[in-house]
């Protein structure tokens, strides 16, 4: 069904909204989850969520890109759901590649001063200066959460060019948000 017609449903208040978005974009939503929990029952719960989100945000909200605002709001909950389940410990793969981005960010002191809707327009911006390869091996690490190597496998390069390709992307990323004012 097209993305369209889902989001007619959702209007209606028609509950075929919830299975078709099941049908079309389930699995989708289900592997952003798993990347973030790695967790069967915690994914599978955290698309449940997503579905009763998004029921509870269309309408008001017209979504412009459906599959993107189920996957922004699926890695959301996923990354809240990590948060509350780690909050003590530490390891993983979220944590990990937390980890990395912090080079750039910074610590948790300097996040705090920083106006999420700024860095949030900056890495946008960052983004759209990037080479196409650059930007989609950034968005998989870092939004979608992927692996290097299942990073390098959907892509068909190596191992040793995503770790490249991310530590340049960071490295400029860095030197930008310093061009832009903040200390790191």
């Amino acid at each position: 069904m097209e993305d369209s017609k889902i989001i007619e449903l959702y209007f209606a208040r028609d509950e075929a909204a919830i299975t078709e978005t099941s049908a079309k974009y389930g699995y989708y939503c289900k592997k952003i989850a798993m990347n973030i929990l790695a967790d069967l029952f915690e994914s599978e719960e955290c698309v449940n969520d997503t579905y009763v989100k998004v029921w509870n945000t269309v309408p008001p909200t017209v979504p412009n890109i459906f599959k993107a605002f189920l996957a922004k709001i699926t890695r959301n909950l996923a990354l809240d759901r990590y948060t509350e389940k780690t909050a003590k410990k530490r390891g993983g793969r979220v944590y990990e590649s937390l980890e990395e981005l912090s080079e750039c960010i910074g610590s948790n002191e300097t996040e705090q001063e920083l106006d999420r809707g700024a860095l949030t327009e900056l890495i946008n911006g960052f983004l759209s200066r990037e080479g196409e390869l650059s930007r989609r091996i950034f968005v998989r690490r870092y939004f979608y959460q992927d692996s290097v190597s299942e990073i390098a496998k959907r892509l068909r390069i190596t191992e040793s060019r995503v770790k490249t390709a991310l530590h340049r992307a960071r490295a400029r990323l860095a030197e930008m948000l310093r061009g832009e004012g903040f200390t790191l």
